[in-house]
Order: structure tokens, then C-alpha cells, then sequence
């Protein structure tokens, strides 16, 4: 299934080729799928997987792959940049994100709620959306646990 996937994606990279390290970078993203992996986060699972790739390769190639709008790059406020895998189709829409501030984890929300106002939106002023990025700050359960 990665390598159908890997395929699929070889067709985005036109004027770039896509290189043995690149499509590690890509691989690591379709196996963590769930995951916002920072740079030093793909850095180290490359490690894992036995690679020799050097972190300012990773930085490009996370570059890139924004780039070519493969890879979304996202700020939770912590000082260091993640990425999540851009659904190559159309059959998933954009999720949302829960931040805990205490903790720094962070969960997605499936259901996008913003439907009806993405189209009130489009119909008022006549913009067509293509995504949208919306962030909730606050504390989870088990951190609002613990403060008990």
C-alpha cells in the first residue's frame, strides 16, 4: 500500500526528482500518518530504519514536500515546526487540531464542523475555499486530572 502511495505522489514531483532519501522522508510520513513529526522526529525514525540521511537533508527535502503541497507545516506554538502527510485525494478533508498546553500532546478532531461555514463563507464574498487550519488551546483531561 506505501508503495501505491509512493506513486501516486512520484507524479507531483515533475521537475524534481524524487531521490532515494526523499522517498524515505515520504515513507516515514505515510507510516505515521497520525503523527505530527518534527524534523528531528523524521531524523531519528529515519535512524531506525537504518538510513543515513543528515538532518539538514530532512529540513530540505520537509521543504520541498510543502512545497509540492505533499506535506502541511504546523505551529503549535512551541517553538519547533511539524508536518503532516496532505491527502494526495479528496477524500479526506482537513481535520482540526486539540493543543494541550500543559502536556504540548496533541489531538486531532475528524469531524470538520466547518462545512456550512465554509459555504457561507464561498457565498458571501464570493472565495473559493480550499482549506482551512483551526487550532483549539486548552488543557486535557488528563492534565486537568492531575491538577486536582
Amino acid at each position: 500500500m506505501i508503495k501505491n502511495k509512493i506513486g501516486e505522489m512520484e507524479n507531483l514531483f515533475k521537475e524534481y526528482r524524487l531521490t532515494p532519501k526523499r522517498k524515505l522522508v515520504l515513507e516515514i510520513f505515510l507510516e505515521n500518518k497520525e503523527r505530527h513529526l518534527s524534523a528531528r522526529e523524521v531524523f531519528r525514525l529515519s535512524r531506525e530504519k537504518g538510513a543515513d540521511i543528515g538532518l539538514a537533508t530532512i529540513y530540505r527535502t520537509l521543504e520541498l514536500l510543502e512545497e509540492l503541497a505533499l506535506l502541511h507545516k504546523l505551529n503549535f506554538g512551541d517553538g519547533r515546526s511539524r508536518y503532516e502527510l496532505i491527502p494526495v485525494n479528496d477524500e479526506e478533508h482537513h481535520h482540526h487540531h486539540l493543543i494541550c498546553l500543559k502536556c504540548t500532546r496533541i489531538f486531532e478532531v475528524k469531524d470538520d464542523l466547518l462545512q456550512q461555514l465554509e459555504s457561507v463563507v464561498e457565498n458571501k464574498y464570493n472565495f473559493k475555499i480550499v482549506n482551512h487550519n483551526l487550532q483549539f488551546l486548552g488543557y486535557c483531561s488528563k492534565c486537568r486530572q492531575s491538577e486536582k
